[in-house]
């Protein structure tokens, strides 16, 4: 979606399947998305915008993502984080922005559809 409002997007990703599914994607949808094959978590955030989705599944991911994210916040970037109720995310330092209801397959989840939570990181 950014990509195609005119955005310069780069997807991180640490997994190479993953990656090439982010680039066939791209394909598809006829925008271009470079993709940083790698984990981003090991250097400070260059971006004007990060978009992180679903990491707070489990506590050590946590531990390590929104720290992360706070500091990028901490440096006037825009964070936002969306997750659909994990047990590991923080109660403290998010601000709610929007709410979607999201259809999710039974075989991976307990229910045909989870509500998801776009936040604001605060630093």
């Amino acid at each position: 979606a950014a990509a195609r409002a005119g955005a310069v997007v780069t997807a991180a990703e640490i997994d190479p399947l993953a990656a090439a599914a982010i680039r066939a994607n791209a394909a598809l949808n006829g925008v271009e998305v470079a993709v940083a094959l790698g984990d981003p978590l090991d250097a400070p955030a260059e971006a004007e915008v990060i978009l992180a989705g679903d990491v707070c599944y489990e506590a050590r991911m946590t531990a390590r993502v929104v720290p992360w994210l706070r500091a990028a916040a901490g440096r006037g970037i825009a964070v936002l984080l969306a997750d659909p109720g994990r047990a590991y995310l923080p109660r403290a330092g998010l601000a709610p922005v929007a709410r979607y209801e999201v259809a999710v397959s039974r075989e991976l989840e307990d229910r045909t559809v989870r509500v998801t939570t776009v936040y604001r990181v605060l630093p």
